[in-house]
């Protein structure tokens, strides 16, 4: 039993991580809406790897949100992300779906707030069985899988935040990342020069974990600041220990 995944944008991390005490969840400074687009996978060199389709719908404060990436070689990653935005953002449900050769191991994994479970169906390889392990698990407020581009636009200028994830190693396991704002950069839209507010996402890590984790890749993301800010691109690992690749606009 060897599944270890989170996704990008919410940072894969190991069993190895222990949480730490919780923070408070962040404040709404820009209201999510009605929202399509068309984010791609590629790698550091370039090459397109998966084609993605992103659909959010805003209902009064509630927003459900889905991710679909389809890989060329038939892999599949689908993320559904429901949240609250009254006054603070609260993650009230997820489900990942990861499967095919990108992919190290077969996921199937939902948490829900109100119900307090979660349930796990993975498998570690083709010749393994699939297993479901299902349970009960206190989710804290600063929770965000699938929301930490979000979760940066909201962020003050130049301010950094500590928040949760959960990581399925198979069982879920609460960890802590920090969200550290570094000097701006400057990346070119359209042939024009921008500056943007560059992070790095970094869990926190206890000492032995360090030691034994130390080449543990971090996730960068870019944000586009301004009265409406954008996601620019995120470059990390889409699982525990995976490459780094890169996720942008189409």
């Amino acid at each position: 039993m060897k599944a270890q995944h989170v996704t990008l944008l919410a940072l894969g991390v190991s069993l190895l991580l222990g949480a730490t005490a919780w923070a408070e969840p962040v404040t709404v400074r820009f209201a999510e809406g009605v929202t399509r687009a068309f984010p791609v996978i590629r790698s550091l060199e370039g090459e397109t790897l998966a084609v993605g389709d992103f659909i959010q719908i805003a209902r009064g404060d509630r927003v459900e949100s889905r991710l679909v990436f389809r890989f060329k070689d038939g892999s599949l990653q689908d993320e559904t992300v429901v949240f609250a935005q009254r006054d603070v953002f609260r993650l009230q449900r997820y489900r990942l779906v990861q499967r095919g050769p990108s992919f190290p191991e077969t996921l199937d994994a939902t948490f829900d707030r109100d119900s307090g479970r979660y349930s796990v169906r993975y498998r570690s390889d083709d010749d393994s069985p699939e297993e479901t392990i299902d349970g009960s698990l206190q989710l804290p407020d600063d929770t965000y899988n699938g929301m930490l581009s979000l979760i940066l636009k909201n962020l003050a200028p130049g301010a950094g935040q500590m928040v949760s994830v959960v990581a399925f190693t198979p069982k879920p396991r609460v960890i802590k990342l920090r969200l550290a704002p570094m000097p701006d950069d400057r990346v070119v839209l359209n042939g024009v020069a921008q500056k943007a507010n560059r992070y790095v996402i970094r869990p926190e890590l206890g000492l032995f974990a360090s030691l034994l984790l130390f080449d543990l890749p971090s996730v960068s993301c870019w944000i586009l600041p301004g009265d409406a800010p954008a996601f620019l691109k995120a470059e990390g690992p889409l699982y525990f220990m995976g490459p780094v690749w890169r996720i942008e606009p189409y």
